[in-house]
């Protein structure tokens, strides 16, 4: 027996339009919001932070254009700079024992709801639940011109001594991709430094610092954006310009520094016999 006609299901009446049409809009205009909505950092230091430093100063200037913003410093030490500067700042911050488990570290950046980790003068060896729930959200900067004079123990000054050491003419800054192994992600970007005759580490130090403060800011920036990102075949995918338009540029000026930068991430090709940084060609 058929039930009575008004019993039947009935399909949902159609969507005028123009109603249907505004629907759309909006919720083309919600997932726009979110896909806009900072993504939130989590820094892992050990030291004074001076790198953390030029990080929010950076996101600070460019204000609602920013990609990221730090929520979060994390350090395996209970008396560092990092951690008074993220204070000062009302940022949230953590201290994590060295021997804390990796499972550990990950649960604290998830409660935190963090997106992106960024190693700002972290010592230690990024736990491999770390490093494989943040692979390819995950960089961290080093003071030389990677894959030299990297590893385990190769920080700070030493790293600026055994370039010396070695008679190197040229060293620089890296941003690469952390994996499991200490400096051997794959290579975002690259900024030479030239090493002069009557450098000391110290002074060596002090001019691969500021490239690394102009450089690493503006790449962080742009993973937040997702300008750059780590391909499939685990390669930095990034904005290159031609092979025949790569020119090092050897100079001091930190100002034509971070333009030069700022040109590369605005135009997405550095202007030709101009200064810019030097990426990795796939």
């Amino acid at each position: 027996m058929m039930p009575p006609p008004e019993l039947l299901p009935t399909a949902a009446p159609a969507l005028p339009a123009r109603e249907a049409g505004a629907r759309a809009f909006l919720a083309t205009r919600a997932t726009d919001r979110i896909r806009r909505m900072p993504k939130r950092i989590g820094v892992l230091a050990s030291g004074g932070g001076s790198n953390l430093q030029a990080l929010y100063d950076h996101l600070a200037a460019l204000g609602e254009r920013r990609a990221g913003e730090i929520a979060l410093v994390v350090s395996d030490r209970a008396s560092t700079g990092a951690l008074q500067r993220a204070t000062a700042w009302g940022v949230s911050t953590l201290v994590v024992p060295p021997a804390s488990p990796g499972p550990a570290l990950l649960e604290l950046l998830r409660r935190h709801e963090i997106d992106l980790v960024v190693l700002a003068g972290y010592l230690k060896l990024v736990p491999s639940e770390v490093v494989g729930a943040y692979r390819g959200r995950i960089v961290n900067v080093h003071p030389a011109l990677l894959p030299a004079f990297g590893g385990p123990g190769m920080y700070g000054g030493r790293v600026h001594a055994a370039v010396i050491a070695q008679g190197a003419r040229v060293s620089g800054v890296t941003v690469h991709f952390v994996d499991e192994v200490y400096d051997r992600g794959p290579i975002v970007a690259q900024w030479p430094v030239p090493v002069l005759g009557d450098d000391t580490a110290e002074t060596l130090a002090r001019r691969v610092l500021a490239v690394e403060h102009l450089l690493y800011p503006r790449v962080v920036q742009a993973l937040a954006a997702r300008t750059i990102r780590l391909g499939a075949d685990n390669r930095a995918l990034v904005p290159l310009p031609s092979a025949a338009s790569l020119h090092y540029a050897l100079t001091s000026d930190p100002g034509a520094l971070a333009a030069a930068i700022d040109r590369l991430w605005a135009a997405g090709e550095p202007p030709l016999r101009e200064a810019s940084p030097f990426f990795p060609h796939p």
